[in-house]
């Protein structure tokens, strides 16, 4: 019997029955690993089991924002705190291990405490050999499981990645925002550093498995913010002037052209990917402060994200970093929850009086299905990390695509390949590269 798609009523019901059940069956148990039936080819898991382990690390002496009262007189010696920093280590696994598979993860409200399935297996044994890094970074407020669908499916094609809660920015820890906006790019390079002191130290779990001299950042919203900053674009004057910003102008050690910051790219981070980085809209950044990112990045977007802003925002910043090679990724119709945030758990469908909106909302998209998007993302961070951190030229082909995915063609002979005119998105299934746009930029444009 041939497999050729028919499209009959009774085919197309049958498919969204089937995506039904797909979705049905996220919601039911929380699971962070589904892969749908329209998922692109990279979105699949990889070779590798995946470990996961919760790692505790604290960063001395750094400045203690909530310490500074923004009304009363600059201090003339800020007061400093050991900064303590949670990781969730997702990592490639000896072959055929098992265990728990449950993470444990709070809410958007801070107080209900959820249990997500997936595939990685806590504490289970490294596998052999070394892997390149890469970091995660969540949103404000958010918490080091919110990309958890993103970490555990990288894990398995052969990545160490590191999920960190950010101090005074998490769900239940929430704090005032000049400490996330001084202290994101601080903990990303601080988790890389350790990350590195404990590969090479033989009492550590990750002894001798993570390459930190290879390593990609990924960051969503503040992450992001954090991201483009850590990758080069220092920001701007009238950022550290915000009354509501970093208190007496703390957030001045990353004003682009400082010392402070010319010093702050670590040759270590090879790429980042931004998924709605903040801030542009805001005047974080400018058309001169952006031409400091040193890296190649993807930049993921909403075309209504209402947070970070589009045109103004997160699709200015693309434009702006022109001194290397980026791509953007972009979600028609959805907004600031495009492609990051993991499927809302299902306890998360309620109303919270305090917060007055219900938590799903701060994981749904209105337009797009979370696991949808959560595949897209897959596909594509696959692409561009294999690209930039494992050299890996056959994934060009993933990424260099006709800009509107609704313009691509499926053109096939009935031996299965291509006719002249076949452009259609690489590794989508036909019919299935649709309200996408893919654009890369190149240094200098």
């Amino acid at each position: 019997m041939s497999s050729k798609l028919i499209n009959t009523p009774s085919t197309l019901v049958a498919l969204t029955v089937s995506a039904v059940l797909v979705s049905t069956a996220a919601f039911a148990d929380n699971r962070i690993d589904v892969q749908r039936p329209d998922a692109p080819e990279l979105a699949a898991y990889g070779e590798h089991a995946v470990g996961v382990r919760s790692v505790s690390v604290v960063n001395p002496n750094q400045i203690d924002i909530l310490k500074i009262d923004p009304k009363a007189a600059k201090p003339t010696e800020l007061p400093r705190y050991d900064r303590p920093l949670t990781l969730e280590v997702w990592y490639p696994a000896a072959q055929g291990a098992s265990g728990d598979t449950a993470l444990k993860a709070f809410l958007r409200d801070g107080k209900t405490e959820v249990e997500l399935q997936g595939k990685g297996v806590r504490d289970a044994a490294p596998a052999k050999g070394k892997f390149p890094l890469v970091m995660i970074s969540h949103g404000y407020p958010g918490n080091r499981f919110l990309l958890s669908h993103l970490a555990e499916n990288i894990a398995s094609k052969g990545y160490v990645v590191a999920s960190i809660d950010h101090t005074e920015s998490t769900y239940r820890n929430k704090a005032a925002f000049g400490s996330t906006l001084v202290n994101r790019p601080f903990d990303q390079l601080f988790v890389l550093s350790e990350m590195d002191r404990m590969s090479k130290d033989a009492g550590s779990f990750l002894f001798n498995t993570v390459d930190a001299s290879n390593t990609g950042l990924i960051g969503y919203s503040m992450g992001a913010y954090g991201a483009v900053i850590t990758s080069g674009g220092g920001v701007t004057q009238k950022s550290v002037d915000y009354a509501w910003g970093g208190p007496h102008g703390t957030l001045g050690v990353h004003k682009s052209g400082s010392d402070t910051h010319n010093n702050l790219p670590d040759a270590r981070i090879k790429t980042a990917v931004a998924f709605a980085p903040w801030g542009m809209n805001f005047g974080f950044w400018d058309a001169d402060t952006l031409k400091g990112v040193k890296i190649p990045m993807m930049f993921v977007a909403g075309s209504v994200d209402d947070v970070s802003g589009y045109e103004n925002g997160i699709r200015a910043i693309w434009k702006a970093a022109t001194g290397v090679k980026r791509s953007l990724l972009t979600f028609e119709n959805a907004n600031h929850n495009a492609g990051a945030p993991m499927p809302a758990p299902e306890e998360s469908f309620k109303y919270d009086e305090e917060l007055k909106f219900n938590l799903s909302e701060h994981y749904n998209d209105a337009v797009w299905n979370s696991v949808r998007m959560n595949n897209i993302s897959h596909h594509f961070v696959t692409a561009w990390l294999d690209k930039h951190l494992k050299s890996k030229s056959e994934m060009d082909a993933f990424l260099d695509l006709v800009p509107m995915a609704n313009d691509s063609v499926w053109a096939k002979n009935e031996d299965g390949t291509d006719k002249p005119e076949h452009n259609h998105w690489k590794g989508f299934p036909n019919r299935t590269a649709k309200g996408l746009r893919f654009e890369t930029l190149n240094a200098g444009e």
